[in-house]
């Protein structure tokens, strides 16, 4: 993959719900042109792309009017090392959450 091209990927601000972590990552569009529209990345193809973010990230969802953007997510408390959910991570995320939104 070109570096030019790697080097424009964009990535967003983590924000989350009760339950996961989310980003989005914005593609340069020559780049999501070549990617299938109708089906989610595996880890080893968005790697392969030239994405970068710690370990435990899952691509969940097409936006459909912007196929560029990729949606990632993970569980609250997933270890960014290892991309195994540590229940203590867990536990003091979902704390912080519902001290932070009153849910």
């Amino acid at each position: 993959m070109p570096h030019d091209i790697t080097s424009r990927i964009e990535y967003s601000e983590k924000y989350q719900d009760d339950k996961h972590e989310y980003r989005h990552v914005i593609l340069p569009k020559e780049l999501a042109k070549t990617l299938s529209k109708n089906r989610l990345l595996t880890e080893s193809e968005w790697r392969g792309i030239g994405v970068q973010q710690s370990r435990g990230w899952t691509h969940y969802a097409i936006h459909r009017p912007e196929p560029h953007i990729l949606l990632f997510r993970r569980p609250l408390g997933t270890d960014p090392t290892t991309g195994k959910v540590n229940p203590e991570m867990e536990r003091q995320a979902k704390e912080k959450y519902a001290r932070d939104f009153g849910k």
